[in-house]
């Protein structure tokens, strides 16, 4: 070989050498680091002025936005001064890393005031994902945000778009939540009531001539309560990630005159089908299609309107066609959208969410235990309660998982909660006929690597002709969607219409009205879990329970999780 082709040889070698390190470097996971600062803001998001939790001075948060495989690094200072604060990342499973669920009272201590404390974990699974407070009933003062996940460099979905945006839905009370939460926990019980606003990324409109309302508390004219405003260009695709964290509503929201496709749930492909409004409950996200080929001369309403509850509170916003200016509101009146009581379209959408072909898991065929959860409302000692299968949850002062780490047994319950309840005799239709029910910190102990099989039973409150509708947020897993119905499950027929084939995974599900939903897991994720009602009084009130699994696989604690209860002393700054 000549000089001049060996150095052409050389020449390519190092190039091809060079590209392959840069792909590498490329595809490598990255550490994404946030630092955050919590604490209390006046804020008028609705016109009308009012404490908010906010993250940097910022309601919603910040968006953490990463790609999978990605670790996320977040300092968070809590600046609030008079109250703790844990902030939960809601469908990132935290393998192998437990302790960083953010859960209160299940997976770490509170973080105190002036305190910092840093979440490290990693992102594994491409999807749509939230973050909100999960210490008392902050998450209604604000303090959330978005989470957005995005394949691996290289990786493509399997369906296309032009944007990407994300959107948070969520309910506003003008009351704080120390008020609210005293009225629940009062013998005088006091109900929250609906929300005075519906919120449409943390923007909305409350009408300031309502009766009673403060005049210097609410300005209508406020920059800060302008509608929240999408701009689009005409022509193009935008893959909208909505996500729901409401504290009591569930929401039906629509962009008028145009159509959506729903292609993700929590994370996972949906089978593709077209929604001209999308149901989403607490706790919830989606990924819908949106393409922009309506009239641009003009702008038009997104709306979101409470269902299942009988409600007048609407939020709105603006789709804004490019080169329209995005104040000018659309020249029609909100969409009506539907009938607040009217399940059947509510329950069809839940029937029409299936895995999307090529991306199915393929669930386990049996299960190894049934837990079957009868949600009712029930007194104790005179208190409003929420329970499952007559027992109402409290949350003990010592976290589950450093009380099983440590053997700290004594500091909660050691008697397995119910697998059942009386399936025969209890009538869903009525209001419970011993409205007493117990209350109990205890957990349920799940074989490792087994597969659990829940089985939620919605039943009347202590109102007669009253069922409500209750999302149910599971915590360090996904769930295969194994089926839905109306009326009490019956185990030997319903069982048999589970959808084996191709149901869809998420993290979060609803229970419809005087219905049951099921959903199957396993047991894979060493650590200790919150499974719980995402509608924020209800799981305050007790409408929750905790897994264990697999806890003496959990790596050492830090000891930064630990401080209060019985592991005070256990903290090493």
């Amino acid at each position: 070989m000549d000089e001049f082709l060996k150095k052409r040889v050389i020449t390519f070698l190092t190039i091809l050498f060079l590209v392959a390190c840069c792909s590498v470097r490329r595809a490598e996971a990255r550490v994404r680091r946030y630092k955050w600062e919590v604490k209390y803001e006046l804020k008028s998001p609705d016109c009308y002025k009012k404490l908010a939790i906010t993250i940097n001075g910022r309601s919603p948060g910040p968006s953490i936005v990463a790609r999978q495989g990605d670790t996320i690094i977040v300092e968070l200072k809590n600046g609030l001064f008079t109250e703790n604060v844990a902030i939960h990342w809601h469908g990132i499973r935290q393998i192998k890393t437990p302790w960083m669920d953010g859960t209160e009272g299940v997976t770490q201590c509170p973080i105190l005031p002036s305190d910092t404390f840093v979440y490290k974990f990693v992102v594994d699974r491409p999807g749509t994902y939230l973050y909100h407070a999960h210490y008392g009933m902050q998450r209604e003062a604000g303090l959330y945000g978005s989470i957005r996940v995005l394949l691996k460099e290289g990786e493509s979905e399997p369906f296309r778009y032009d944007y990407d945006r994300s959107i948070i839905l969520n309910d506003w009370y003008h009351k704080s939540t120390h008020e609210l939460s005293l009225g629940l926990t009062s013998i005088n019980f006091a109900w929250i009531n609906e929300p005075q606003s519906i919120l449409i990324q943390g923007r909305g409109k409350f009408d300031c001539n309502t009766v009673g309302t403060t005049t210097t508390l609410c300005n209508a004219s406020n920059p800060e309560c302008a509608p929240y405003t999408m701009t689009v260009v005409p022509g193009k695709t935008y893959r909208l990630r909505i996500g729901s964290l409401t504290a009591l509503s569930a929401l039906s929201f629509e962009i008028e005159g145009h159509n959506m496709t729903v292609v993700e749930a929590d994370g996972h492909y949906v089978e593709p089908f077209i929604i001209t409004n999308l149901f989403i409950y607490s706790g919830e996200t989606y990924s819908v299609l949106v393409t922009a080929d309506q009239d641009p001369s003009r702008n038009y309403w997104a709306s979101a309107k409470i269902v299942s509850r009988n409600s007048t509170t609407n939020g709105f916003a603006i789709f804004n066609y490019y080169p329209t200016h995005p104040r000018r509101d659309p020249p029609t009146i909100l969409p009506p959208g539907p009938h607040w009581d009217d399940v059947a379209p509510r329950l069809a959408q839940s029937y029409a969410i299936k895995a999307r072909r090529g991306f199915i898991y393929p669930p386990p065929q049996k299960s190894d235990r049934t837990i079957v959860m009868l949600n009712t409302q029930n007194t104790v000692g005179g208190y409003r309660r929420w329970s499952v299968n007559n027992v109402s949850f409290n949350m003990p002062h010592t976290p589950y998982l450093i009380a099983y780490k440590h053997n700290l047994l004594h500091a909660f319950d050691q008697r397995q909660p119910p697998d059942g309840y009386d399936f025969v005799g209890y009538n869903i239709f009525a209001p419970p006929p011993n409205p007493n029910a117990t209350i109990s910190n205890a957990a349920y102990r799940l074989e490792f690597n087994t597969i659990v099989d829940i089985v939620l039973q919605n039943a009347n409150t202590m109102n007669a002709k009253n069922s409500e509708t209750h999302p149910w947020h599971l915590h360090g897993h996904d769930f295969w969607v194994l089926g839905y119905g109306l009326g009490k499950f019956d185990a030997g027929k319903d069982s048999e219409r589970f959808n084996l084939v191709d149901p869809i995974m998420k993290n979060t599900v609803a229970v419809h009205p005087f219905g049951w939903t099921a959903l199957r897991f396993r047991a894979d994720n060493p650590g200790v879990w919150a499974f719980h009602c995402h509608i924020e009084s209800h799981f305050f009130m007790g409408m929750g329970v905790v897994f264990e699994e697999g806890v003496e696989r959990v790596g050492e604690l830090p000891s930064s999780i630990m401080g209060c209860g019985d592991t005070k002393g256990f903290y090493k700054p």
